[in-house]
């Protein structure tokens, strides 16, 4: 089974003409074509929060996205979600509360692909070390902590500057670290935020920056993919 996970902080589909354009989010999301694709900045960050992405057009595209418990115009948790093919199929789907002074989650899904249960988490974590260090905790402390043990793929903006330190020491041990490449910013990527990491029971293929004409313009991020197949 081979499967294709990304990750996009959208901006909350703002570009850098200063519009906000969900359809061109979507085009981006097409032009990859990621299986499973972990979103941050989904909603918007004031008043009720709604979804930045209608969801008539996500139904509308290759994409579902998952039902989540919160705020009924909201798509994520903290702004951030999940978008699935339509052929997989959600067991569970959790927020995460991290440990933070300021807005941040974190989102898990079990997922059940051609007879195997998976598991993924999308994240978005802090401007600062020190809480990046203990989100990065909490979210493993979770997985830890789940009922079922399986293939798990976590990814998101990690707002992580150095390229062996800080949060990446807590995945060091028992996780694969992909180096997709520098997303951000988009004008000229040299900073490797936007990660995937994969636990042991992946082989990973791929992986890379998506770079288009319109990813360059969709958000102040590029969005990474890894593609994966499950060791037998």
């Amino acid at each position: 089974m081979e499967l294709k996970f990304a990750t996009y902080n959208i901006h909350k589909a703002v570009g850098l003409d200063r519009r906000r354009d969900p359809d061109r989010i979507l085009a981006v999301l097409h032009e990859m074509d990621a299986d499973i694709v972990a979103l941050q900045e989904c909603d918007r960050r004031f008043g009720q929060r709604e979804s930045v992405l209608p969801r008539a057009r996500i139904e509308d595209s290759a994409y579902r996205p998952i039902a989540l418990p919160g705020r009924p115009g909201s798509l994520g948790w903290h702004g951030n979600t999940f978008l699935l093919k339509k052929n997989i199929a959600v067991v569970e789907a959790d927020p995460l509360v991290l440990p933070t002074l300021e807005p941040r989650g974190a989102v898990r899904v079990d997922l059940e692909v051609s007879g195997h249960r998976i598991r993924a988490v999308g994240m978005h974590l802090d401007l600062s070390g020190f809480r990046r260090r203990h989100q990065a905790e909490a979210v493993l402390n979770h997985i830890d902590g789940c009922s079922e043990n399986c293939p798990t793929v976590v990814m998101g903006d990690t707002n992580e500057w150095s390229s062996t330190g800080g949060m990446l020491r807590i995945f060091r041990d028992h996780w694969q670290s992909l180096d997709c490449g520098p997303s951000f910013p988009t004008r000229r990527p040299i900073a490797r935020l936007d990660r995937i990491f994969a636990s042991r029971e992946w082989k990973p293929v791929a992986s890379g920056v998506h770079h288009s004409v319109l990813a360059s313009r969709a958000s102040d991020h590029l969005p990474v993919w890894a593609t994966f197949v499950l060791k037998s």
